[in-house]
């Protein structure tokens, strides 16, 4: 075969054989395509598209070069979760111990955090001594102990999908909806679970801005994960305001704790209970809301999360004692109005918390783990003039924070008119 043939049968729209596709991936792989060829195949996708096989095939080729994790020897349905990002995003760290704690089995991999996207591991670094990084030995023994393991994602899994976006992110080839629906799944994929309920988040805090983007996200990935043997359930979920009541990597571990405790914000137990029961009905598992609740509220999920942050080395003694850390500087922003918060923009605050030290601009930038921004109204919430909006949490001397306050102001609308908003806006199957 000869790369440029490849490249030209795509550009007239024309669809890759299981062999071509997989020839094209592995010889990629092992640095026998060059970077300039296959920028010029990834153009060719955007401007072309793939079909279903396509896709599949394009996906189980990138799994085939790398390692795959096994997780035969842990009883029972295997469940994973995935989140394709947002702005105070803090639902695996609820969500994986409350599924644990009904039985089955939560073996995950996470990623970091880039621009205004938290990342659960970057959270999870905040506690004191968690250790992210374990053998695949390590990962699947703790699940096999306690039913839940959350680590950083290995190295080794699918070499061609870690080259192929640096490549997509050098040549505004990133947003091509076949080739993100090939590089979540994936991994997703190589990291071993049964099934898969996946998070297409859609508005401002999100990469999917609007909802005929999210459905067909969604529903590519659906289709790309039951083809190839994994139970695969998707919702789109409202990312046009923060999720929760925190944005920030120590900050959302303690509004986790806190909600692990039975307390936070009534929709964001709501919003995690409904996941739960997508999650738990992919292993085969039917409970109501009100059931699944009640772990929050009994102890049950907090005893899995308490039970993980100790297998994996954190202390979670002082995480209880002190679920937050001080920073130097802080700043209270009040209303200048009386009335119902109508909007909010999710992205300003994102980046407002990212400038202020929670997350990374570039993948090189070190994150201040305790710095960012506590909400207190969302939309539907009635505020009084001069009533506090958020708290700004910061170490940097130099952050402007009179002018961010500002920012934060702007982000938000205030009228007398109650708006309702659900987090669940569409299940895909």
């Amino acid at each position: 075969m000869r790369m440029i043939d490849i490249i030209q049968k795509k550009r007239d729209g024309l669809a890759l054989s299981k062999a071509e596709t997989t020839w094209l991936i592995t010889q990629y792989a092992i640095g026998e395509i060059p970077d300039y060829q296959m920028s010029a195949w990834a153009m060719a996708v955007y401007f072309q598209g793939m079909d279903k096989t396509e896709i599949a095939d394009l996906t189980m080729a990138m799994v085939a070069t790398g390692e795959q994790i096994d997780l035969s020897d842990i009883p029972g349905v295997k469940v994973d979760k995935h989140s394709t990002g947002g702005v105070g995003d803090k639902v695996t760290l609820i969500l994986a111990p409350l599924v644990a704690s009904f039985g089955v089995s939560v073996a995950k991999m996470s990623g970091r955090g880039l621009g205004h996207t938290g990342g659960t591991i970057d959270k999870l670094e905040s506690i004191h001594g968690f250790q992210v990084e374990r053998t695949q030995a390590d990962f699947v023994q703790q699940v096999k102990d306690i039913g839940i393991s959350v680590i950083g994602q290995s190295d080794n899994l699918v070499k061609a999908d870690k080259l192929l976006y640096a490549l997509r992110d050098v040549t505004a080839t990133v947003d091509i909806i076949p080739l993100i629906a090939s590089s979540i799944m994936s991994k997703k994929i190589a990291a071993g679970s049964d099934a898969i309920l996946l998070d297409v988040t859609v508005g401002s805090g999100a990469f999917m801005k609007n909802m005929l983007d999210a459905r067909l996200l969604a529903k590519t990935m659906v289709d790309l994960g039951n083809a190839v043997g994994r139970k695969t359930v998707a919702v789109i979920t409202d990312m046009r305001q923060p999720l929760g009541a925190t944005i920030g990597n120590r900050l959302e571990i303690a509004e986790s704790l806190t909600v692990l405790q039975g307390g936070g914000r009534p929709e964001l137990r709501k919003f995690i209970a409904d996941l739960a029961q997508i999650m738990l009905g992919l292993a085969g598992i039917d409970k109501s809301i009100d059931a699944i609740l009640e772990n929050l509220s009994n102890g049950a999920a907090l005893e899995k999360f308490k039970k993980m942050i100790e297998a994996q080395g954190g202390d979670f003694d002082e995480l209880l004692t002190s679920p937050e850390h001080k920073t130097i500087f802080s700043k209270t922003v009040v209303s200048t109005q009386t009335g119902y918060v109508t909007s909010f923009d999710a992205l300003t605050a994102g980046l407002l918390a990212m400038r202020a030290g929670a997350g990374r601009a570039v993948k090189s930038d070190v994150l201040d783990l305790d710095a960012g921004l506590k909400i207190f109204k969302k939309i539907g919430d009635y505020v009084k003039s001069d009533e506090p909006l958020f708290e700004i949490l910061y170490n940097k001397a130099d952050f402007d924070v009179e002018k961010e306050s500002q920012v934060l102001l702007d982000a938000i609308s205030i009228s007398d008119e109650k708006v309702e908003i659900k987090e669940i806006v569409e299940i895909i199957k």
